[in-house]
């Protein structure tokens, strides 16, 4: 009988052993990778708290300087979620037979039209200009072509584009031409309005793209998910979009400190950073909210050229809801 007893006894202990052991959710990392530059402004609050241990989850994070650098490792299982350019996320959909998918819409445009004079204040304004800009065969020649077209204006007929390899190239145009407009984006914008004092911002791309009302935004940014992962750790990814957006939240509600963080992470200078996080149209938006507009966003591009989103336009699975 004192036999019995005492197997019983081990029994209990082991039962109650097994329910107090840590759940394998709990043991696991998020592998976060994302892009020197507003994609990932958002997300250091998140980065800091991880590294103190303040966290539900447990995060590694990998910083580049180029998609090149994450997509591979996204792809091949090395990384579980990544900040990356919209359109991408659409790319990597198609070319992986819907392996990777949509978990947030995370910055907004971050494109404008600069000028060193005052000449232009509304997009039928740059009607005989001409612009200098980089970004030829991508996201901010077709959000422009979109925007011009929008307002009446033919991208081929009514303005001159003149387009640049570097944004390093079209801040020299400008420099050395004191009536010339520029396409630019943020935070370079406010790393070339400390060399021209007088280049001011007439244009919001974001602003322009929205007064169209075709129920989509401009987007610049959005994080990609390992469709596994995110199969297999509903619960983690419910917590990571929680605490991405309070990092995000945090990041537009205190620019200084947020900015001391940005740099501390070689992003960008703070003072840069500063200044610039309010035009960088930081967000994160998920669920059904992003549906509409990403579907719109995807649909201009693909209009423009399928090649931007990988040819055809993402199936509903794309999007997680």
């Amino acid at each position: 009988m004192k036999r019995v007893i005492i197997l019983v006894l081990i029994f209990t202990m082991l039962v109650f052993s097994g329910c107090t052991e840590t759940p394998p959710e709990e043991n696991s990392v998020i592998r976060v990778g994302g892009l020197t530059g507003p994609t990932s402004m958002g997300m250091v609050k998140l980065m800091k708290d991880s590294e103190s241990g303040e966290t539900v989850n447990n995060y590694e994070f990998t910083l580049a300087g180029s998609a090149d650098e994450i997509t591979p490792k996204l792809i091949q299982g090395e990384l579980d979620i990544a900040a990356v350019p919209a359109n991408l996320a659409s790319v990597l959909y198609n070319n992986t037979e819907g392996q990777i998918k949509l978990l947030a819409v995370n910055t907004l445009g971050v494109i404008y039209i600069v000028e060193r004079g005052d000449s232009i204040h509304s997009v039928s304004d740059l009607k005989g200009k001409t612009i200098y800009g980089s970004g030829k065969g991508s996201t901010p020649e077709y959000s422009l072509r979109h925007i011009l077209e929008g307002n009446g204006l033919d991208p081929d007929r009514d303005v001159n584009i003149e387009w640049k390899s570097e944004h390093s190239e079209v801040l020299q145009m400008m420099i050395n031409n004191e009536d010339s407009i520029g396409l630019l984006p943020q935070p370079f914008v406010t790393v070339a309005q400390g060399q021209l004092e007088d280049l001011g911002i007439a244009l919001d791309l974001t602003e322009e793209w929205e007064r169209l009302e075709e129920g989509s935004m401009l987007i610049t940014g959005c994080l990609a998910v390992r469709k596994q992962f995110a199969d297999e750790h509903p619960d983690m990814i419910k917590t990571f979009l929680d605490e991405y957006s309070e990092s995000v939240r945090y990041v537009n509600e205190n620019h200084k400190d947020a900015a001391q963080l940005i740099e501390g992470y070689d992003i960008v200078k703070a003072a840069v950073a500063e200044k610039a996080i309010p035009k960088c149209n930081i967000v994160c938006i998920s669920g059904e909210d992003m549906i509409v507009p990403m579907k719109e966003y995807l649909k201009v591009l693909h209009d423009a050229n399928p090649k931007s989103v990988g040819g055809t336009l993402p199936k509903e699975d794309f999007y997680i809801k």
